[in-house]
């Protein structure tokens, strides 16, 4: 979680469950990082964990993110994406702001990061 780094001084909870599903973590800290709430809402370790994201601030929004785990050769190929459904606001943005090139970076540095975390164990 590259981007808590952004702000050192940030508020972390968990609740719900201790790992898997129902599993909770929220955070609130400044500009760079805002506030919001992630829930494991379906676990299955060996193949796919699915989020709920709930984006309270700067601005408003829920998406999905789902890891997808496929064994090929003698490691596995992860798939990481986000879904969710624009509002009005969110339209106009996507005319102007090219959103794979404003976080692509982040999803390539996260991978990298689940991997040397996962390899080194």
């Amino acid at each position: 979680m590259r981007w808590i780094k952004l702000d050192p001084a940030a508020k972390a909870t968990f609740d719900g469950a201790t790992a898997g599903s129902g599993a909770k973590f929220a955070w609130s800290g400044n500009d760079k990082i805002g506030e919001g709430r992630m829930e494991i809402k379906d676990s299955h370790p060996s193949d796919r964990i699915l989020i709920k994201l709930d984006f309270v601030k700067p601005m408003a929004g829920a998406a999905d993110t789902e890891f997808v785990f496929k064994p090929e050769g003698t490691g596995t190929a992860v798939t990481w994406s986000m879904s969710g459904e624009d509002g009005f606001v969110g339209k106009v943005a996507r005319l102007f702001i090219n959103i794979d090139k404003m976080v692509g970076g982040d999803f390539e540095r996260g991978l990298a990061q689940l991997k040397t975390v996962t390899e080194a164990k």
